[in-house]
């Protein structure tokens, strides 16, 4: 058994193998000029969408875990002429059966059913009656998670910053916004249909009438399918953050990673600590053995946190560090330090 990490950073691809998660191996880094912002690993395939200064977004795609890589001879992702759209990222990469899902910058979602070579824009959900309203938060305006319904392929969850929550249950057709109960402080309505600044939305397979969605100032959980949300941030030290992740196995778990406020972005008193809920947000335990705990100003971002199939979990931080729990974070061992700032990173066993 091996466990296999794909670091995207703000310089370069970043692979890493390791037998026991405790002691990692890690290559040299994959397109060193380029910013890698999403990651998908398969047993046979690692996707790699990366952004050129020079020669704008692609997706690079690796059979054999990053020794070589194919890039197609035009855009796989690319808006069509008649939306005078130019395309500025590629945020996520999402695989759903034989259909491969990217989120892009600005905020729309494309499709390809021949495993990444060409993506289609979905029309409905760009055509949408609210798309003009949508405004960039800090990092952007982009799709940056995509939740396809693990049994029913028509239904598909989406989160953008900035617009909120939005779910099709026909395939992309038609779409409806789903942020009842998400505050927008920022607006002059303060729970509008539309316009939250989410951060993350996670979902387990095995429970999927139920999500968990980190907000810009507050922490949720939607038990109805997204149709109304309620506050599970009491027990954590604060509200703000980015990064949402449910356990593998276990659906009542759920991992974060606190910042202080919008303006600070640091760990509470300077102490790295993921925070964990057993109870599907209820409490929090801090979980920090084998972490810093004092000095630590860096957060982590909205895709730098992810688990694997096997209990682990694992974080990138903006200062370079990456974080294995082999334990569901009862303990922390370092992967590596000194990389790039750290925008994703995504787990596998094989």
């Amino acid at each position: 058994m091996e466990f296999q990490l794909g670091i995207g950073t703000r310089k370069g691809l970043f692979l890493a193998r390791s037998e026991d998660r405790e002691n990692w191996e890690l290559s040299e880094p994959k397109f060193p000029m380029e910013a890698v912002r999403a990651v998908a690993l398969t047993p046979g395939k690692v996707y790699a969408a990366a952004v050129n200064e020079h020669f704008g977004p692609t997706i690079a795609t690796s059979a054999d875990f990053g020794e070589t890589w194919s890039e197609p001879d035009h855009a796989p992702v690319a808006f069509p002429a008649d939306t005078e759209t130019a395309l500025e990222g590629i945020w996520q990469i999402v695989l759903a059966g034989n259909v491969v899902y990217a989120g892009v910058e600005p905020s729309a979602l494309f499709r390809s059913e021949d495993g990444g070579e060409t993506f289609e824009l979905v029309r409905g959900l760009w055509d949408h009656e609210h798309r003009p309203h949508w405004t960039p938060g800090g990092g952007g305006q982009m799709i940056h998670t995509i939740l396809p319904h693990p049994t029913d392929s028509q239904r598909i969850t989406v989160a953008m910053s900035t617009g909120g929550v939005y779910r099709t249950e026909d395939g992309g057709k038609s779409w409806t916004a789903s942020n009842r109960g998400i505050s927008a402080g920022f607006l002059p309505d303060d729970e509008p249909e539309f316009g939250q600044c989410v951060h993350k939305v996670a979902m387990h397979p095995a429970r999927p009438e139920r999500f968990f969605l980190q907000n810009h100032g507050g922490v949720y959980r939607s038990d109805d399918d997204a149709k109304t949300w309620k506050s599970i941030a009491g027990g954590l030290p604060n509200d703000f953050g980015f990064a949402m992740v449910v356990h593998p196995t276990k659906p009542d778990t759920v991992y974060n990673f606190p910042l202080v406020a919008d303006v600070l972005r640091f760990p509470p008193e300077g102490r790295c600590r993921v925070y964990r809920s057993e109870d599907a947000g209820e409490t929090w335990t801090g979980l920090g053995n084998g972490l810093p705990d004092k000095g630590f100003y860096a957060g982590v971002l909205r895709d730098g946190m992810c688990v694997d199939a096997r209990d682990g979990i694992y974080f990138g931080t903006r200062s370079g560090e990456v974080w294995a729990g082999p334990d569901g974070g009862d303990t922390w061992h370092q992967v590596a330090a000194h990389l790039p700032d750290v925008l994703c990173v995504r787990a596998q066993v094989v």
